[in-house]
């Protein structure tokens, strides 16, 4: 698999961002990731098929709001909060705080949890 492309920070778009974050699933996702912790791909629970989920996790990664690392056959994803924040201070957390307010993307959970 070659190596996974993220924008440069200033390359990161209000158009792009809120339009990946206008899904619920991508929106659940990035509730799920705001934790600051990296996840595994597996970690991810999502009510949509594996290629499904995948899609989601790369309209994030081109969006400029997660960073996806890969480690032999595993992937790894986190939330690139400061990169954000620095970008439009403030956006994210406004739109967790919604999110999570409203229960969007509430399906969306860890294996563990």
């Amino acid at each position: 698999m070659k190596e996974a492309r993220h924008p440069e920070l200033t390359d990161i778009t209000l158009i792009e961002v809120m339009g990946a974050l206008s899904d619920p699933i991508r929106l659940g996702l990035v509730r799920v990731l705001a934790d600051g912790r990296e996840r595994g791909w597996g970690e991810l629970r999502a009510p949509v098929a594996k290629s499904t989920l995948s899609h989601h996790l790369r309209v994030l990664r081109d969006a400029g709001i997660t960073r996806t690392r890969q480690e032999g056959t595993r992937c790894y994803v986190t939330l690139r909060h400061r990169d954000l924040d620095a970008r439009f201070p403030g956006l994210l957390n406004a739109i967790l705080g919604a999110a999570t307010s409203d229960d969007v993307g509430g399906q969306i959970s860890l294996a563990s949890a």
